[in-house]
């Protein structure tokens, strides 16, 4: 039996990545699949058990580099309609996994519910936000989330309450194969005054990032008590580049692919960056962005 038999209606063989990523870079998926619903999420994951094929989960590609080659196994994206509904009850705020973050804080804001106004620039998935507890202005979307539906390895839906899980910089202790839901609890407060925050923190994220070309999230986490594109900056790297892959000049922690660019010209930047900021200022950075 073909992997593709009984699951053609949501499933394709080698899709290209490259228009699924942020970098548009990258070779294709061996297959890629558009559940419609729980049942078809569940019959492609014990598919692919079954064949024993690697599973992975992609948002909006915001903070993902494919390589060249592509990637074997099961790439599943969570787009439909299902996975991305919203819904506001008193000051808790429920949404799919792959609803973008964007729409659940403004729903929020406009629902007079703060805690999230500072994420709005943030791109990506709800549920890509939770998992790497994604956070901006000191903020982070940990801290408000109070239950976590998932997928767990049996293929049980389960909700993991508050108490269960950890979250740190960056770090959610979440490490089931799928989460599909999560309900945050906010704090109330005036729509007009969380409009007002939200636009301005809007104003200040896109003012310091590179706009007009392909890039991704920030390619490194920010060191304790620092900061990495001010490290990079200062490591005399902005500009710097390696075949068609460029160092931001507005900010260095983000890596442009300008035409022409492989996903092994930003592999090869990534690792001159790591390796002078260590020679030249003694710092060890630890990668953000996630490779495929």
């Amino acid at each position: 039996m073909s992997f593709l038999t009984g699951l053609e209606a949501f499933v394709r063989a080698s899709e290209p990545l490259a228009m699924h990523t942020w970098f548009q870079l990258g070779g294709p998926a061996e297959y890629f699949a558009e559940p419609r619903n729980v049942d078809e999420l569940l019959a492609v994951i014990r598919r692919a058990r079954e064949e024993d094929l690697a599973i992975h989960l992609l948002g909006r590609g915001t903070n993902l580099l494919i390589r060249d080659e592509g990637v074997p196994g099961v790439v599943i994206t969570l787009s439909d309609p299902t996975f991305r509904k919203v819904e506001v009850a008193g000051n808790a705020i429920t949404a799919g996994a792959g609803v973008r973050l964007g729409r659940v804080v403004t729903t929020a804001v406009h629902s007079g519910l703060a805690g999230l106004e500072g994420l709005v620039a943030i791109p990506g998935t709800f549920g890509g936000a939770i998992y790497g507890n994604a956070g901006a202005h000191g903020d982070d979307i940990g801290q408000w989330v109070a239950q976590v539906t998932v997928l767990t390895d049996g293929c049980e839906i389960l909700q993991r309450d508050r108490d269960e899980l950890v979250f740190d910089y960056r770090y959610s202790s979440i490490d089931d194969p799928v989460i599909l839901a999560g309900r945050l609890e906010l704090e109330e407060e005036d729509p007009r005054e969380l409009s007002r925050r939200m636009q301005k923190h809007w104003i200040v994220r896109k003012a310091r990032q590179p706009m007009g070309h392909e890039s991704s999230g920030c390619i490194f986490r920010n060191p304790p008590g620092l900061h990495a594109g001010e490290l990079i900056d200062r490591a005399g790297l902005k500009g710097t580049r390696i075949g068609s892959a460029v160092v931001s000049m507005r900010h260095a922690n983000f890596i442009i692919a300008e035409p022409e660019c492989t996903s092994q010209d930003v592999l090869r930047l990534i690792d001159l960056i790591r390796t002078q900021v260590d020679q030249r200022l003694d710092v060890q950075l630890e990668q953000e962005i996630e490779v495929w």
